[in-house]
């Protein structure tokens, strides 16, 4: 039991459209827990039809200009980071899967009420805090669905077992029931991307001077992860941030031109919104990230399969003077269409939390506020 809490204004609606980008299901990537991405209308998973009807009593259908299911996803998180797993029950198609709860959108309904009603009536549970977080387009064999996945921070009521189903507390990073539906595999790897991503001081504040700012911002905040934007200097640097962020435990991220990330070695990589427009496919880092500032951008990054994006300025910045940034208010509605977790970024603090949970996002991107 969560405790009860008013319930942020959550601005959606049921008139959505489709992502450029969307997720396609196939047999390998069902079998080894891997999704693709791809753009388009995509067309995999025709060839285990016969697997999937005789094992798993589902029909395929075809995928071509068939109408998308609408469909609300709950991502219950505990105070710890533990979030729940549902596993459908017998009878229904896909039958032992594990899956984040939820269902269809019904006819009349905004996502936000299909998720309150659904919670209720599969759980026992009454939302009180719940956050659009982003939207997948997913073609199953057997229907096309799109996802509006919500992250529910505060409930009351006991999660209960209403409809036969097991469920299960996990951490990110650290699921280990199976099978699970193909659809939440890209969802299960976003979890584990860190609320805040901090970055370093611009590239004419001296290096001596940006390792001591990060170093004591690491030693309060412990954050997590640090994108290193610091221009062509950073080829020179880059020991030195290594060694500050192993000092400290923290994964970077390398903001930079394609070829310098190839020959620095990154373990993420972080491209700007120049770069994004020239690149054809997605490089080879575990972790990817792009800035964005409108929608064509935005839609770009989530066709190439980034795993987030920062989108801004939400704020007057220093490093912008005369432009006053976009407001909350344009910001929700480009995060309405977002296929990928988004950071706000642009002026902000820690304060700024709570309202950019409110619009959408998954969390915050600071320079001046972390340091």
């Amino acid at each position: 039991d969560s405790g009860s809490v008013s319930i942020p204004s959550i601005k959606t609606n049921t008139s959505l459209s489709s992502p450029t980008g969307c997720t396609t299901w196939d047999a390998a990537a069902t079998l080894s827990g891997v999704v693709k991405r791809c753009s388009g209308h995509c067309l995999a998973g025709r060839a285990m039809a016969g697997w999937l009807r005789n094992s798993h009593g589902i029909t395929v259908v075809d995928t071509a200009n068939r109408s998308i299911v609408e469909v609300v996803c709950g991502v219950l998180t505990q105070p710890d980071g533990r979030f729940l797993l549902a596993q459908r029950p017998e009878g229904r198609i896909w039958a032992g899967f594990w899956e984040f709860p939820g269902g269809k959108i019904e006819p009349g309904e905004s996502p936000a009420e299909a998720l309150s009603r659904e919670l209720r009536e599969e759980l026992g549970i009454e939302v009180c805090s719940a956050s659009p977080w982003h939207k997948r387009l997913f073609d199953y064999p057997h229907a096309r669905v799109r996802l509006h996945f919500f992250r529910i921070w505060a409930w009351t009521g006991e999660v209960q077992s209403l409809e036969g189903q097991q469920f299960v507390w996990t951490t990110p990073g650290h699921v280990d029931v199976e099978p699970l539906l193909p659809a939440n595999t890209p969802v299960l790897r976003a979890l584990q991307i860190p609320s805040t991503l901090a970055i370093t001081p611009e590239s004419s504040v001296p290096l001596e001077t940006a390792l001591a700012q990060v170093s004591a911002g690491l030693a309060s905040h412990q954050w997590p992860w640090l994108q290193v934007r610091r221009g062509a200097q950073v080829v020179e640097e880059w020991s030195a941030w290594q060694a500050l962020a192993h000092r400290y435990g923290t994964k970077l991220t390398l903001n930079a031109p394609l070829a310098i990330a190839e020959k620095l070695t990154p373990v993420a990589w972080h491209a700007s919104s120049g770069v994004l427009a020239g690149l054809a496919h997605l490089p080879d880092f575990e972790w990817t990230g792009a800035s964005v500032h409108n929608l064509e951008e935005l839609a770009r990054a989530g066709e190439l399969g980034f795993d987030y994006a920062v989108l801004g300025s939400v704020k007057a910045t220093a490093s912008h003077p005369g432009h006053s940034g976009m407001g909350w208010d344009s910001w929700q509605r480009l995060a309405h269409e977002a296929s990928l977790p988004l950071f706000a970024i642009g002026g902000l603090t820690a304060d700024d939390r709570a309202d950019a949970r409110v619009a959408g996002a998954h969390g915050i991107a600071m320079i001046r506020g972390a340091w």
